[in-house]
């Protein structure tokens, strides 16, 4: 299985990577390889200051060996080996009327000392943070979700999106990240599923990607607008730095177990603000976002 998704991630990343660099036509992805001393290594793949895209990262990152403490801690067992491959992306537009996306899809081993698997499962999602809010967007993110979804079993897009308002929540601030979509981990072998169906449904959200992001990049990327809109991106930019900062658990294992700063950084956006108890204006667009992320949406 590790190395059928190594090889499924490996390929996904330079077909997202070929169509983000079509949508942007200007910027390309600047390619970084890079080992790891404990085991393993990755590609990380970086576009800046593009056409559309201010920043952006797609990595892949395939690591193995001794299980950190930190890690022993969180799975509440002793020494052990272990494999996790993934792939993570996050892109940060320049016109406030695209949003910013996120997504990552894993997988993960852990071994005995005879080298059996002991456990496996897989892990991901991908959600929206949009500066302003356009209804149809968010319907069109959320139905390529749940289409996704619904081919491998009806009961998961529902799960999985509620999943993601809950876990994409700044509860310092008491408001959702963004608007969501789809939020797994865990998915191990069960009654109903092998790791195979496993496998199937993780990559069927993962070539889904293109097609429930890049549309909506179509559609807003040649929008107008004014220096005040720019200055409300980067005030919500603050709060996505805060999340990744404070509550993400991927960002937080990844600087805890001596993971690659540049990879793990790269969802921070180049130009962000923090202004003193900002609030926006009564009626404004921006206030019409905020009540949304105080009040999660159901979108189909």
């Amino acid at each position: 299985m590790k190395q059928q998704f190594y090889a499924y991630i490996q390929n996904l990343q330079d077909q997202i990577c070929k169509g983000l660099e079509a949508v942007d036509g200007q910027a390309k992805f600047r390619e970084d390889l890079w080992d790891r001393p404990e085991g393993g290594g990755g590609r990380t793949r970086v576009i800046e200051n593009g056409a559309v895209f201010e920043k952006g990262g797609v990595n892949i990152s395939a690591v193995h060996g001794k299980l950190p403490e930190a890690m022993q801690k969180m799975f509440n067992v002793g020494e052990a080996d272990f494999f996790a491959c993934g792939l993570s992306l996050v892109l940060h537009p320049k016109n406030p009327m695209v949003p910013t996306v996120h997504a990552n899809w894993r997988y993960f081993e852990m071994y005995d000392d005879a080298g059996n698997i002991i456990q496996q499962w897989f892990g991901g999602g991908q959600d929206l943070t949009p500066y302003y809010l356009f209804g149809e967007d968010a319907i069109h993110f959320h139905q390529t979700c749940k289409t996704a979804c619904d081919k491998h079993n009806l009961e998961f897009y529902p799960k999985y999106k509620k999943q993601c308002d809950s876990y994409f929540w700044n509860a310092h601030r008491l408001e959702a990240r963004g608007i969501g979509g789809l939020f797994f981990d865990y998915c191990k072998a069960n009654d109903t599923m092998s790791m195979q169906d496993w496998f199937n449904f993780v990559s069927e959200v993962g070539n889904s990607f293109l097609e429930a992001y890049v549309p909506i990049v179509e559609k807003r990327k040649n929008l107008p607008y004014t220096v005040e809109n720019r200055t409300w991106q980067e005030i919500r930019r603050g709060r996505y730095v805060e999340f990744n900062l404070v509550h993400d658990k991927g960002t937080l294992f990844g600087l805890k177990t001596n993971g690659r700063i540049e990879s793990i950084l790269m969802s921070l956006p180049p130009h962000v603000q923090w202004v003193y108890d900002h609030h926006p204006e009564s009626g404004s667009e921006e206030e019409k976002l905020i009540q949304v992320l105080e009040n999660p949406v159901d979108w189909v």
